[in-house]
């Protein structure tokens, strides 16, 4: 279990984060698992990207002597396009320098703002649009306006706020984030909520990315995901590496040097019974779950050598002086 620690320490000192300042973090316990969590913070937080939300970046988890978070990369480049392998490292960029259970909204009046002007990425705040260019979430932009963000503790569970006031397209929001760790559980629940406080519609989509890695463990086989529906793909995975049985998506290669698996998978339904994934890996002898109150709208999955992300989509519709609100639950286990 040392290993993504020790990896982790390196990665933020070749990040250049370690400047005497300590990065804000907090650690959660219920007795049965702990999480190490990092805070935001526009100046010192470990996380400064303008991709994903920067609110309740997991960076560990441990249940039963496993580990479930960590680093999938050894460093970031600013030169570099979302993430490259160079020698036996993966180098990536700021924007995709995230860990563990993170989500990521669609943006919001990229096309209505015009160059200079601003748009929304909720999470992260109000983003300079530049001169020339499409919206790419690989990109890092200005970040105009933060909001206002505030952090409530306590020993099991941490409280995140987001507040944006309007901005000159009329978006505006107050985002509420909560990790709370179950009493006597080894479960996690992440619960979102987001009230629209501008004059603008708020239509979205968000994901989480949830970049597992098992124990520091290359994907391969024993490794087995398994949702509540058939899959079907229009562009399954290489045969090589994995494969579709059923509801079922089965590793058949230790992933080493460049491999890849991702595909977009289709086959669901509208019921919210359909978002559920169940990821294990007989290597490890641990698994879990992860299960959405809201129907999906899309899902895909993307793994390389150093993590297995499935990536469950929500739709958001919210009228000005609404909320919308959605759970996700994360149950953690060892396998007999």
């Amino acid at each position: 279990m040392t290993k993504p620690i020790l990896a982790l320490t390196s990665l933020v000192m070749s990040v250049g984060l370690l400047t005497g300042t300590e990065i804000p973090k907090i650690e959660l316990t219920n007795g049965q698992i702990r999480a190490s969590v990092y805070l935001p913070d526009a100046k010192n937080g470990f996380y400064r990207g303008t991709r994903f939300d920067w609110s309740g970046v997991v960076y560990s988890l441990k249940y039963q002597g496993h580990e479930y978070y960590g680093p999938w990369f050894q460093r970031t480049d600013p030169k570099v396009h979302d993430f490259i392998y160079d020698g036996p490292d993966i180098v990536t960029n700021a924007c995709s320098a995230a860990m563990g259970p993170v989500d990521e909204f669609d943006q919001l009046g990229w096309e209505q703002s015009k160059p200079g002007g601003t748009f929304v990425k909720i999470g992260v705040g109000a983003l300079r649009k530049p001169e020339r260019g499409r919206y790419d979430h690989f990109h890092l932009y200005e970040v105009a306006d933060p909001g206002k963000w505030s952090v409530t503790t306590r020993p099991d569970s941490v409280e995140f706020v987001q507040e944006l006031a309007a901005t000159s397209l009329g978006y505006g929001y107050r985002y509420r984030k909560t990790l709370r760790l179950t009493a006597g559980k080894p479960e996690m629940v992440v619960e979102h909520s987001l009230r629209n406080t501008g004059k603008r519609a708020i239509e979205t989509t968000v994901y989480n990315h949830n970049f597992l890695v098992l124990d520091g463990q290359a994907p391969g086989p024993g490794f087995v995901i398994t949702v509540p529906f058939q899959i079907q793909s229009q562009h399954p995975p290489n045969r090589g590496l994995a494969e579709i049985r059923g509801n079922q998506i089965v590793f058949l290669k230790t992933f080493e040097g460049r491999d890849l698996v991702e595909f977009a998978i289709s086959g669901f339904g509208a019921d919210p019974s359909n978002n559920q994934i169940r990821i294990e890996t007989a290597k490890a002898g641990a698994g879990m779950t992860i299960t959405c109150n809201r129907p999906l709208v899309d899902h895909n999955l993307w793994s390389i050598r150093t993590t297995v992300a499935m990536e469950p989509f929500i739709a958001i519709a919210v009228e000005p002086g609404s909320e919308f609100a959605w759970t996700s639950t994360y149950n953690f286990y060892t396998l007999p």
